[in-house]
């Protein structure tokens, strides 16, 4: 199966932590109405370019709406491009369909007007409930709006609903972040989400690190908030199904898992990564970006011309590497089908290191799956180094 990407490039406010391209309003109230106009009129042109290529004309099971902040739309222009989506591709009745929601930027009218276009999975970037720990990280919303937007979202008939967490904030106690999760599990959503905060290149806050105003988390100190993590959601009936992402029974993100199956998705949208293999050899796999900048992504498509930034085509060694970490880092690597795809038997070949693995604790082999457990989890990034050919 495939899924459908669609960036939507537009923030409130730039949190000090984010690297994705987004834009925050700059403009007069007018131009900024403008700036929406151009990118969506743009974006349907995207689509319409891209349904002109055989290889897109495959089912797809998932869409996501991700930014920036996605839920600033208008329901109405939300309703439109997945109106525009369905027209262009074959999406199954069924798709997951998810929007990126903040607090702050929906109301319980907007996110029924949201569940009424056809989103059916809602990811809500709370990051805590401490309001001290959200103005740090300069959100919008306030714990008390985070808490309000569950709430308006089951109401308006949202059964899938996913909550983004952050943790490894700077002084940030363990009670602190205890509170955080039970707050969390205490609102009953589907799926948790919980990441540490990342100081990426180029942002405020890693001027905020270099300039000594913030001292990051050292990498112990994280890794105890981490594995408190997994056995607070795990004994709260949470089922760990990649190393950051934890689900009820049955409600696992079709999507997250697309991309860690390596599985085929096409990026829509400025700054939008695709990957897709073309059905032939193990090896024919390729991977390209858009451009990350609406008014240049309009441009290119005003001329008829795709907007990608950049593109690879990835050798089989590449694809092999990536499947061990993308595997190792969810629910495991199939080890029959990693044989019939690329002709390396892993148990076989990596036969030292992974005996030392399983000697270890850190993986087991169930069902044909070689998985890593939840000690593995806090190495995983080493641990996939150590199994590259």
């Amino acid at each position: 199966m495939a899924s459908l990407y669609v960036h939507i490039p537009f923030c409130e406010h730039k949190c000090i932590y984010c690297d994705f391209y987004s834009i925050a309003p700059q403009e007069t109230p007018i131009r900024q109405r403008a700036l929406v106009q151009q990118f969506l009129d743009a974006l349907k042109s995207e689509i319409g370019q891209r349904r002109q290529e055989d290889r897109f004309r495959v089912p797809y099971e998932t869409v996501f709406f991700g930014g920036g902040t996605p839920s600033l739309l208008s329901p109405s222009s939300l309703a439109e491009i997945l109106d525009v989506l369905a027209s262009a591709f074959t999406i199954q009745a069924d798709a997951e369909v998810t929007l990126e929601t903040n607090p702050g930027t929906v109301n319980g009218e907007k996110l029924k007007d949201f569940r009424g276009a056809g989103v059916n999975r809602l990811s809500i970037g709370i990051q805590s409930f401490h309001d001290d720990e959200l103005r740090f990280l300069t959100r919008i919303h306030s714990s008390g709006q985070g808490r309000q937007c569950v709430q308006d979202a089951r109401r308006a008939g949202f059964e899938n609903i996913s909550l983004d967490l952050i943790f490894a904030l700077p002084l940030q106690t363990s009670e602190r972040w205890a509170s955080s999760l039970r707050q969390a599990v205490g609102l009953g959503p589907a799926h948790i989400s919980c990441y540490s905060l990342i100081v990426e290149p180029n942002t405020p806050l890693s001027n905020m690190v270099n300039n000594g105003r913030v001292v990051p988390v050292n990498t112990d100190r994280d890794a105890e908030l981490y594995e408190f993590t997994i056995h607070f959601l795990r004994s709260h009936g949470y089922q760990q199904y990649e190393v950051s992402n934890f689900a009820q029974p049955g409600f696992k993100s079709r999507h997250n898992i697309n991309y860690w199956n390596h599985s085929n998705y096409l990026g829509l949208g400025p700054s939008a990564h695709s990957f897709w293999r073309s059905g032939g050899a193990p090896g024919a796999a390729e991977r390209w970006w858009n451009i990350a900048s609406v008014p240049a992504y309009a441009d290119s498509l005003w001329r008829r011309v795709l907007p990608v930034a950049g593109r690879e085509e990835l050798t089989l060694e590449q694809l092999i590497r990536e499947e061990v970490f993308l595997g190792l880092r969810s629910e495991g690597i199939d080890v029959a089908g990693f044989r019939k795809r690329y002709g390396r038997d892993l148990l076989v070949e990596q036969k030292s290191r992974v005996e030392t693995l399983l000697d270890e604790g850190m993986a087991v082999v169930e069902d044909g799956m070689l998985k890593l457990t939840s000690k593995g989890y806090l190495v995983c990034d080493e641990i996939s180094a150590s199994l590259q050919y």
